[in-house]
């Protein structure tokens, strides 16, 4: 039997699964099952994945109606325990795609260093980009969940892709059913504090496509306040291990989700009224109350002020200012300068 289940929840991406599937097959590491769950794409992707199946015996064609990526990643997660002997799980997204050695290289970190969880750093584009150049090295380290470096804090907690998983560490959890945005946040960092030690590399295996046609990337409504609940359990979670630092991570990602979420629904005010005086009050709540903000996150904190005190912007600028300045002089804030158009330019 294969060693890795690799499960693909698709919906409408027929002008990418070719791409995708094409991606994984290719791997230089072969001792896998590919389990491609279409979740009633109205395309033509469940056809291409049967195309694909009749020349390869390692995939698995799973028939469902539309459901969404949760139910349709629990699918594929039940399948490779019901029917497999697999000691491992990865989860690549459909309109994404994966280096050649993806799989080596997470299979070779788990084994050398004897852990449960493997991560490689991803990349984000909206176009193909050639991936059969070889990483140069092999760059995963091994750390505890307790020392986990804050820039890697959003790939180990939140996405399920770039990741090798010890198939066991799914024996009790799913994600959760009837949600679009916010499933990742509420089911990944149980597998990942079930471990002790997990292995990430900085190398970019795992291309996420900026797909303009994804849930994330269609017009805001409601249901992305999902992922606020999302973070509140998570926060409780980790306050219940005593984990303070993952504390402190978990309560920014919650304020910076706010944050995102007051800009989006202010984008239509007289539809979201009511939400929008909502997420200003939980703004205000939050920043009055927290105090684990990196000297990044004050900078943030600044833009977040604008916001809800806009009378006060010019006066709490003039406080980071004053702070970057004594600790990094003029470097921290053209740093930070950056920083900020890049946020903007994200939204």
């Amino acid at each position: 039997m294969p060693k890795i289940s690799v499960i693909v929840p698709i919906y409408k991406v027929e002008k990418y699964i070719c791409p995708c599937i094409d991606s994984i097959l290719a791997q230089t590491f072969t001792d896998f099952e590919l389990i491609l769950i279409d979740d009633g794409s109205p395309d033509k992707c469940g056809e291409i994945c049967e195309d694909y199946a009749k020349n390869d015996p390692r995939i698995h064609v799973i028939h469902q109606e539309n459901s969404g990526p949760s139910t349709a990643r629990n699918k594929g997660i039940d399948w490779a325990f019901a029917n497999s002997d697999s000691e491992w799980l990865a989860f690549i997204d459909s309109d994404d795609w994966v280096h050649p050695e993806f799989l080596q290289l997470l299979y070779k970190a788990t084994s050398s260093l004897n852990i449960d969880l493997s991560i490689c750093n991803y990349l984000k584009t909206d176009k193909q980009v050639e991936t059969h150049t070889s990483p140069s090295i092999n760059t995963f380290k091994k750390y505890s969940i307790f020392s986990i470096p804050e820039k890697f804090w959003h790939l180990v907690t939140v996405t399920p892709c770039a990741k090798l998983f010890r198939k066991t560490l799914f024996k009790e959890i799913r994600f959760p059913l009837n949600i679009n945005c916010g499933e990742d946040v509420a089911t990944i960092y149980k597998a990942v504090f079930s471990c002790d030690e997990i292995a990430i590399s900085s190398k970019a295996l795992y291309y996420y496509r900026q797909n303009q046609e994804s849930i994330m990337h269609s017009a805001w409504t409601p249901s992305r306040l999902n992922a606020l609940e999302a973070y509140q359990k998570q926060f409780h979670f980790f306050k219940n291990k005593n984990l303070k630092e993952a504390m402190k991570m978990s309560k920014i990602s919650y304020i910076e989700t706010i944050y995102d979420n007051l800009i989006l629904a202010r984008k239509e005010p007289e539809k979201y009224h009511d939400i929008i005086y909502k997420l200003v009050i939980s703004l205000k709540s939050e920043l009055i109350n927290f105090r684990g903000m990196t000297d990044f996150n004050y900078y943030n904190a600044a833009v977040y002020y604008k916001e809800i005190y806009p009378t006060l912007s010019p006066i709490w600028n003039l406080f980071i200012f004053i702070r970057v300045m004594k600790t990094e002089g003029w470097e921290g804030i053209k740093q930070r300068i950056k920083a900020r158009l890049k946020c903007q330019k994200s939204l």
